[in-house]
């Protein structure tokens, strides 16, 4: 079997399969070669992340493509039900990174609460000379908790979301498509090893509720199917007046230029974006915002997380030789 993970697998998970036989190259093959490198080498399957997409052209033009391999969770840039019906296996990690997005999460809610996505590149620019200045703008830091985060979509991942939040003291409420309520159990550690989970209820309501209650949100649901924005520009202007919004699910999850527009206005106290609609060449003068706090897609980008993703590809690839 020979398998391409065109955007990487985890050093460990590379040596397990090499070590089962697999033949495994992690040589990243630009799109435009990426038909003619999977037949000329004959390759079984395909491991992507977000950066490669397969779609219908690449999967008739490829019968030799056993299965499709997604690490980590959105299959959006995969013709998943086209694949299946041509008989490919087509599978993914959804486990696998949702404490390291809902870290990542917490990190921009934490930052945007003290307005480091500010002070950070101020600092060696200007803190020598105007110290006491920079001081005094930002100054006005609020604490999370006590803070009301709404989040939408109550999957693995919210669920992290939601578990961190409720350590910090945040109230939290949801949105999702199934039922009106969750259970969340917050882990509490006892000593070196014994752990009690305490479980808390959230309550699952419309989103315009949510919108007009939350200091923060966050979103963890998969891309819509025809394009449009979760959250657009009447919603996020019904958002309370200095509240917070992170996105690190889908570019496109919300509307770009609204958040824009809210932070430049000071409607909203900041925004935090890890994925951007255009990816990998988001919207240059979106980057240039004052107020934003940005990351390049980085969600699932721990070592923890990389390793748990390598270990579900490689039980999923075993299960197929």
């Amino acid at each position: 079997m020979k398998v391409l993970a065109n955007d990487g697998v985890s050093a460990k998970a590379k040596a397990q399969l090499e070590a089962e036989g697999i033949v495994v190259s992690t040589d990243h093959v630009e799109q435009a070669q990426l038909i003619e490198t999977l037949n000329s080498e004959g390759y079984d399957g395909i491991l992507v992340r977000s950066a490669t997409t397969v779609r219908k052209d690449l999967i008739d033009a490829c019968p030799k493509l056993r299965f499709i391999g997604r690490g980590g969770v959105g299959m959006d840039n995969i013709d998943v039900d086209y694949a299946r019906s041509q008989g490919r296996v087509v599978f993914n990690t959804p486990a696998a990174s949702s404490q390291s997005v809902a870290e990542l999460v917490m990190a921009h809610l934490f930052a945007m609460a003290r307005s480091l996505q500010h002070s950070y590149p101020a600092m060696p620019e200007r803190g020598a000379e105007e110290f006491k200045v920079l001081k005094k703008a930002y100054a006005k830091g609020i604490e999370l908790r006590g803070k009301t985060l709404g989040i939408v979509g109550f999957g693995r991942i919210g669920t992290a979301v939601a578990q961190y939040a409720l350590g910090c003291g945040m109230h939290v409420i949801g949105v999702d498509r199934e039922g009106t309520s969750r259970t969340v159990n917050v882990q509490v550690p006892l000593g070196s090893s014994k752990i009690q989970d305490i479980p808390v209820e959230i309550p699952l309501i419309p989103i315009e509720e949510m919108l007009a209650q939350a200091d923060a949100i966050t979103f963890h649901v998969p891309a819509q199917a025809d394009g449009s924005p979760v959250l657009n520009a009447e919603g996020i202007a019904s958002m309370k007046p200095g509240a917070m919004l992170v996105n690190t699910a889908r570019g496109g999850t919300v509307d770009e230029a609204a958040v824009r527009a809210a932070v430049e206005t000071g409607h909203l106290r900041g925004a935090a974006l890890d994925v951007f609609v255009g990816e990998p060449k988001p919207d240059a003068d979106l980057l240039k915002v004052p107020g934003l706090a940005l990351t390049p897609h980085i969600g699932a980008a721990t070592l923890e997380a990389q390793e748990r993703i390598g270990d579900e590809l490689v039980e999923r690839i075993l299960e197929l030789r």
